[in-house]
């Protein structure tokens, strides 16, 4: 009987529901809502998008067979739901990437309607052609592709990555001195200076920044190919660093989204070009050990020796994510969020930089890691996520991945971040504990499909719906969402099916018999609580009808 009241329920839920509603309620955001990070929602390297009453989150994982980059979507920022299938078809005919898919990041232009999607692959095939090295180890680049809706199906404009080649120059490139398994640098900085100089940059967690009507992208430079002398360890170590370069403004305005993001012309070829495998353009270092060391970077520069040579003496900064805050006299201030360490290990977190210039100079933070595990709270291995903004002015969140425990998956989190543009400070609320939802949620509202459940047949259906202030659905099949149904003045009615958004009646009814709904969320010790718009329930009560003679065929 529930499979088939399952069946009766997802018919109903494509359409809208509409019918009735629960009493109006004063817009007040006050409620007595919470959520708690539940960590049910498996994801990696999360950009969260607000379009149209939700919050989107794309990740590396999380797609169904068939396609790339998981999507979910949330009234909340905490009861995630995931779309069916995934943001790129595996298919797509432009697919220039064959592996490592990772970090997407989505942004939607209102007057276009377009949605682009930045993400990093390895390439298929051409390595040389982009790398001048066959055997290059780590040949990611950056793909842009475009829909018209946030869940897709996204098509990657043209048939190639994005046409940036970015060139360093000055890198004596000590992998021509290395063997073939790449593992062992030069052991004096003398060695490696012997090496030729010139290298490309692979590049992988792309970030969008629009300022004042500029458009920067930020990346991470693969640690591979990037090995740099530590003067207090006396060694190379092989780093990800973060860089920079401006983008041309055509692609965003483009009404068809058929036009591919370029770099700045002043970027373009500034290192000069080459034969094989072609131009040589330029970017802007943003963050980097070496200019601006942490100790709390460090986990895993000796690697090498603990893992007996099966792994590199490494660096990371990635992940990053840029946002902007006015400080009191008017100036702006700068914040980039930044992930360091193996996304395995206990050390990895978060740390920030600030700037007054979106391209720097950067200065980290010596408050750093401002996100970090806490075996206390069962939060693990936290890091790479983006900022997000409430609706409410100056409200923000932060939306990374972590681990409940430190075997697991990675997870969807969900922190507010403070920023003080006049201190220079940024916070993440760190929690697995209840938390107030976020401002322009409440007051929720239940609506059904029926303005009275109608048993004159003996049977009667309803089915439901719990909205936000902004329109989105809630999803009832999650379980942090509930809502519960109680006949009232109901003998001889009986709730035969239940499903988490409708149900089935049977009987016959007396005058006064109704059908009262109660909308429930969890919170973190488990408990259910009745949630109200202030000091209102969330609740609905939709008339039963029919039979008041108990005449009713009670199949």
């Amino acid at each position: 009987m529930l499979s088939r009241w399952r069946r009766i329920a997802a018919a109903l839920s494509v359409l809208p529901v509409a019918a009735g509603t629960s009493a109006p309620q004063e817009r007040s955001a006050s409620t007595n809502a919470t959520y708690y990070n539940d960590a049910r929602t498996p994801g990696a390297d999360p950009f969260v998008l607000r379009a149209g009453g939700y919050y989107y989150a794309y990740t590396t994982e999380g797609a169904d067979e068939g396609f790339h980059f998981g999507i979910y979507r949330s009234p909340d920022l905490a009861t995630w739901e995931r779309i069916p299938g995934g943001a790129l078809p595996v298919d797509d005919p432009g697919q220039w990437g064959g592996d490592w898919f990772w970090a997407p990041e989505v942004y939607h232009n209102p007057k276009t309607g377009k949605y682009f999607m930045f993400y990093s692959a390895r390439l298929a095939e051409g390595v040389a052609e982009h790398f001048d090295h066959p055997d290059f180890e780590e040949p990611s680049k950056i793909g842009v592709a475009v829909a018209d809706s946030p869940t897709g199906p996204f098509r990657n404009i043209g048939d190639a990555p994005l046409d940036y080649r970015p060139y360093d120059p000055h890198y004596h490139d000590v992998n021509r001195l290395m063997d073939a398994e790449q593992k062992k640098p030069p052991e004096t900085l003398e060695e490696g200076r012997t090496a030729p100089l010139g290298v490309y940059l692979p590049a992988i967690d792309p970030n969008v920044f629009f300022d004042d009507g500029r458009i920067f992208l930020y990346f991470s430079r693969n640690a591979y190919r990037n090995w740099v002398w530590d003067r207090g360890l006396g060694k190379y170590v092989e780093e990800a660093d973060i860089n920079a370069v401006e983008l041309t403004g055509d692609w965003w305005h483009d009404p068809h989204g058929s036009t591919a993001p370029e770099i700045r012309p002043e970027y373009r070829g500034v290192h000069g070009d080459s034969a094989e495998p072609g131009r040589r353009d330029g970017f802007v270092p943003i963050l980097d050990h070496a200019g601006d060391p942490q100790e709390w970077e460090d986990a895993h520069v000796h690697d090498y020796a603990r893992s007996g040579g099966r792994l590199k003496d490494r660096r990371w900064a990635e992940g990053s994510s840029v946002v902007r805050a006015q400080r009191t006299d008017g100036r702006p201030l700068y914040f980039l969020t930044y992930s360091a360490n193996n996304f395995q290990n206990a050390s990895y977190g978060v740390g920030y930089a600030v700037a007054e210039h979106p391209l720097g100079p950067w200065r980290k933070s010596g408050a750093n890691p401002v996100l970090h595990q806490d075996e206390q709270l069962g939060l693990y291995s936290t890091g790479h996520g983006s900022a997000v903004d409430g609706q409410r002015p100056g409200e923000r969140y932060y939306v990374f991945h972590g681990r409940p425990a430190p075997d697991t998956d990675r997870r969807l989190y969900t922190g507010a971040l403070h920023l003080d543009p006049d201190a220079g400070s940024l916070d993440i609320t760190e929690s697995t504990a209840d938390e107030p939802v976020p401002s322009g949620v409440a007051p929720y509202e239940i609506s059904t499909d029926v303005d009275e459940v109608d048993l004159t047949s003996g049977r009667g259906a309803v089915s439901w719906a719990v909205r936000t202030a902004g329109g989105g659905r809630m999803d009832l099949a999650h379980p942090a969402n509930r809502v519960v149904p109680e006949i009232r003045n109901g003998e001889g009615v009986s709730l035969v099916e239940h499903g988490p958004d409708g149900a089935v009646l049977r009987g016959s009814p007396r005058d006064g018999a109704s059908l009262v709904l109660r909308y429930q969320r969890q919170r973190a010790d488990g408990r259910y609580v009745d949630i109200r718009n202030g000091a209102a329930p969330v609740q609905r009560e939709v008339p039963v009808v029919g039979c008041p003679d108990g005449s009713c065929d009670p199949r």
